[in-house]
C-alpha cells in the first residue's frame, strides 16, 4: 500500500494525473473496454447510491414521482425542436439494424443487412423528446397539471475527450421532467430545483457552490433560461455541478401538447427539466481530496469510522474483539456505519494507508496498551490529527466529530474559493489573472460576440450570472459598454 501511495501524483506536480490517479487507486471506477465508458467499481458506486437515495428523498418531499422511459428515441422526433436537435447532434449515437448472423465465412457475428431499421433509433442523449410525445397522451386538462417526473436513468452522449466521471460517453444521472399550466408555476419550479441542488452540494457533499443562470451562448440546448451550480475545484477551475432549465412552451409546440385552461381555452403546456450525473463523484474528488487520497465528507462516506486493532497474540485480539464488538453495535444503533476491520491477512499500516486512500472520515485504533489503560486511538481524515481518548463514550465523540468534519470540509472549500476569488475591470488584468486559476467577477456587455471574443482569447468562459452577486452597474472590461452587473469567469472543466 505504502508503493500505491507513493505512485499517486501530488497535486501541485501534475493535478490532472492526481485525479486519473486517485479514481483508479481508490477504487471509484476504471475504463471499460468500450471506447469512453466506465466501470464504476464497488466502492465508487456505494458513494453514488447515497447520492441517489438522498437526493430522491429530497425530490419526493418537493413531490415528485420517478418513471422511467425508453432509451431509444425516434430519430424523428430530435427533428421537432431545431435547437435541441442542434445542440445535440454531433453527440448521438444510432442504432440502424435490429439484428446480427453468423458470418459465412465463419468468423463470428456480423450485422444482417435485411434487418434495416425503417427509421433509426437514437439512444437517448437526454430525454426532453421522448417524454414529451408522451405527455401528450397524458395531458387533456388544467386537472392534468402539474406533472412532476423524475428519471434515474442512463445517456449517452459520443464524447471524444473523455475522463473518468467528469466527462464519459456513457454516464449516470437523474432527469426531472415537469409540466405545468402557467409560466411562472415553470419558472418556479426551475428555481426551486436548483436550490434543491445547491442544497445538497453544499449540506451533503459539503461543496460550496455559486447559484446562477447561464448566458445565451452558454444555455441547454431549446430551454428558454438556464440555471446552474457552479463550484471551484483545487486548480481553480470550475466545474458545472447540476443545472435546471426552464424550457417555455418550445417542447408542448414541438409535440402539439395543449390543455383546455380554467377559462376553458386551448393553450400550450409550459415545462422545465432538470438534472445531476456521476459527475458529481468528481466534484467530490477534486473539491476535498489530497496528497494522501480520498476526502470523503461524512454524509457521504459508505464507511465512517473504521475500526483496526493491533495485537501480538490470538488472545489479545479476542479481548479487543470483546471489547469492540459492543461499540460496533452502539454506533449502529446511532445510524453511524462502521467496520471493524480483524482481518488478518493484511498488516496494520497497510490497512491504515488504504481507508486513508479510501477517505474514510474516522478511524480507531485499539492494541495492547489501550486494553490496559481503557483507552482508544481516534484519527480524523480531513486533517490527519490524532488523539489517545477514554474508550468510554467514545461514540459520543465520534458522533460530533463526524458533524465538525462535515463542516471542516465545507468551511476549508469555501475560504480556498474566496482566496481565489477576485474582481477585474481591464481586460488587460483578466487575461493576466485568468492564469492564475481564479474565479473573476468582472463586468461584460451583455452580447455573444464579446463573450466568444474571451473564450477564444482567454480559454476562459462565463459560468453563470450570478443570483446573489454584485448588481452594480458598470462598464464592459472589453468594450467599454454598459453592463448590468459583474458575471462570473473561469477556466472550466
Amino acid at each position: 500500500m505504502a508503493k500505491e501511495l507513493k505512485e499517486l501524483t501530488k497535486r501541485s506536480e501534475n493535478y490532472s494525473q492526481w485525479y486519473n490517479d486517485l479514481v483508479v487507486k481508490a477504487d471509484l471506477a476504471e475504463q471499460s473496454p468500450v471506447r469512453g465508458c466506465m466501470v464504476i467499481k464497488p466502492y465508487g458506486y456505494a458513494i453514488w447510491e447515497k447520492m441517489q437515495r438522498i437526493l430522491d428523498d429530497k425530490f419526493k418531499e418537493t413531490g415528485h414521482h420517478n418513471a422511467y422511459f425508453p432509451l431509444l428515441i425516434p430519430k424523428s422526433y430530435l427533428s421537432r425542436e431545431a435547437e435541441h436537435v442542434e445542440g445535440f447532434a454531433k453527440e448521438c449515437a444510432i442504432v440502424t439494424h435490429y439484428r446480427l448472423k453468423n458470418s459465412p465465412d465463419g468468423s463470428g457475428v456480423v450485422v444482417d443487412p435485411e434487418a434495416k431499421l425503417e427509421e433509426e433509433l437514437i439512444i437517448r442523449p437526454t430525454s426532453e423528446t421522448i417524454i414529451w410525445s408522451t405527455y401528450k397522451n397524458w395531458i387533456q386538462s388544467y386537472r392534468d397539471l402539474p406533472i412532476l417526473c423524475n428519471q434515474w436513468a442512463n445517456v449517452m452522449r459520443w464524447e471524444m475527450r473523455t475522463r473518468l466521471f467528469l466527462r464519459t460517453a456513457e454516464f449516470l444521472w437523474q432527469e426531472g421532467h415537469t409540466a405545468h399550466a402557467t409560466r411562472e408555476e415553470a419558472e418556479a419550479e426551475a428555481v426551486k430545483m436548483l436550490h434543491v441542488y445547491a442544497d445538497f452540494a453544499e449540506k451533503v457533499m459539503a461543496v460550496p457552490v455559486i447559484t446562477g443562470v447561464k448566458t445565451a451562448n452558454e444555455r441547454f440546448a431549446g430551454a428558454i433560461d438556464t440555471y446552474t451550480i457552479e463550484a471551484m475545484m483545487q486548480d481553480g477551475k470550475a466545474l458545472q455541478s447540476g443545472t435546471s432549465h426552464f424550457l417555455g412552451q418550445n417542447f408542448a409546440k414541438a409535440f402539439d401538447v395543449q390543455f383546455i385552461d380554467k377559462n376553458n381555452k386551448l393553450d400550450y403546456v409550459w415545462a422545465t427539466s432538470w438534472g445531476v450525473s456521476t459527475r458529481l463523484m468528481g466534484a467530490l474528488i477534486m473539491c476535498h481530496s489530497d496528497d494522501n487520497g480520498l476526502v470523503l465528507p461524512p454524509a457521504l462516506a459508505p464507511t465512517q469510522v473504521v475500526i483496526v486493532p493491533i495485537y501480538k497474540s490470538q488472545e489479545q485480539l479476542a479481548e479487543i474483539d470483546a471489547k469492540v464488538a459492543p461499540l460496533v453495535d452502539r454506533f449502529k444503533s446511532m445510524g453511524i456505519s462502521v467496520k471493524y476491520d480483524n482481518s488478518d491477512n493484511k498488516r496494520p499500516g497497510f490497512k491504515f494507508a488504504d481507508y486513508e486512500l479510501k477517505g474514510i472520515p474516522v478511524r480507531l485504533v485499539m492494541g495492547g496498551r489501550d486494553l490496559e489503560n481503557n483507552t482508544v486511538e481516534v484519527m480524523r481524515r480531513d486533517t490527519l490529527e490524532k488523539e489517545t481518548m477514554s474508550f468510554d463514550g467514545i461514540e459520543e465523540h465520534v458522533a460530533q466529530l463526524l458533524k465538525d468534519i462535515q463542516s471542516n470540509i465545507y468551511d476549508k472549500a469555501l475560504k480556498f474559493r474566496e482566496a481565489h476569488t477576485i474582481t477585474v475591470d481591464t481586460y488587460d488584468e483578466f487575461k493576466e489573472r485568468i492564469e492564475d486559476g481564479v474565479f473573476i467577477l468582472a463586468h461584460w456587455d451583455g452580447t455573444s460576440e464579446t463573450e466568444e471574443k474571451i473564450k477564444e482569447e482567454t480559454k476562459a468562459t462565463i459560468r453563470c450570472i450570478p443570483l446573489h452577486g454584485d448588481k452594480t452597474p458598470g462598464k464592459c472590461m472589453v468594450t467599454g459598454k454598459p453592463s448590468a452587473q459583474r458575471v462570473l469567469f473561469a477556466r472550466s472543466y
